[in-house]
């Protein structure tokens, strides 16, 4: 029976040029692969030991990659390996198999969004109606799904965020601060319950997950076995549970740790 390795990409598998966190001398950095272009620019990067590792992944494992990111941006980025049959993109608002949205799945994530939480278009309007041109950069609408903001960080209340936590919290949703994106997801829409239904279909009897925010929690609590990188939204809040190992490396070295942990866990089982 296989195992099923559902993880988060940015920040946690894949890594922007400012999130890759090279605190070594230049001399002794690592060297880095590009895994996405975006208007021509190259975007994302893992080192390129990671690359062999996630490959060596894909071929022990059944590796779902597991993100926030809507179907468009997911198909930007190349990762190394076998093409995997199943993603989750939209924050499990769809299961990707053979790259194609599954519908079964669909109407299941849009029944139970309109039975647990306030419309899209409510939450839609209070961060329209609410946050400051003077650091709201772009306003944008994921897959009809989800709400995200795109803001100067440095320029943005920490007060703001948490009075918009409070009200999403009782109305069924969640906000994320990552980065320069703050996210608003209704609580129904989960990476765990995605992983969960691959789970099913795959017969997988071992699975492990990794990622680095508060979105991604959920995916920890879901795997027999998890682990979190030495930065992002779970490092900050000290967040854990039973099954999941905090690691030490931050940035693209982290990433490059994740896969290590992954192929040990694969090959002990």
């Amino acid at each position: 029976m296989p195992v099923l390795v559902a993880s988060d990409l940015d920040r946690t598998l894949i890594y922007s040029a400012a999130a890759l966190a090279l605190t070594m001398p230049d001399a002794r950095a690592p060297r880095l692969l590009c895994v996405e272009v975006h208007e021509s620019r190259p975007l994302s990067y893992m080192t390129e030991t990671a690359a062999q590792l996630l490959t060596d992944l894909g071929d022990a494992a059944v590796f779902v990659p597991t993100t926030t990111r809507t179907r468009k941006q997911y198909q930007r980025i190349s990762l190394p390996g076998p093409p995997p049959k199943y993603a989750i993109c939209a924050n499990g608002g769809h299961l990707l198999v053979d790259g194609v949205s599954d519908p079964d799945w669909q109407a299941v994530v849009t029944a139970r969004l309109a039975d647990e939480c306030a419309p899209l278009a409510e939450v839609q309007a209070h961060l329209a109606a609410f946050a400051d041109p003077l650091w709201l950069r772009k306003e944008r609408i994921a897959e009809e799904l989800f709400a995200y903001l795109v803001v100067e960080r440095e320029l943005l209340p920490e007060e703001w965020v948490k009075e918009l936590a409070v009200w999403a919290e009782n109305r069924g949703w969640t906000v994320s601060l990552q980065g320069r994106k703050i996210y608003a997801v209704p609580k129904p829409l989960t990476k765990g319950a995605a992983v969960r239904e691959v789970a099913r279909r795959t017969g997988a009897e071992l699975t492990l997950a990794a990622g680095d925010s508060l979105l991604d929690a959920d995916l920890l609590l879901a795997s027999d076995r998890g682990w979190r990188p030495g930065h992002g939204e779970l490092h900050e809040e000290a967040w854990t549970a039973p099954q999941v190992t905090a690691l030490p490396e931050r940035g693209v070295l982290a990433g490059e740790r994740i896969l290590r942990e992954f192929l040990k866990g694969v090959r002990e089982r």
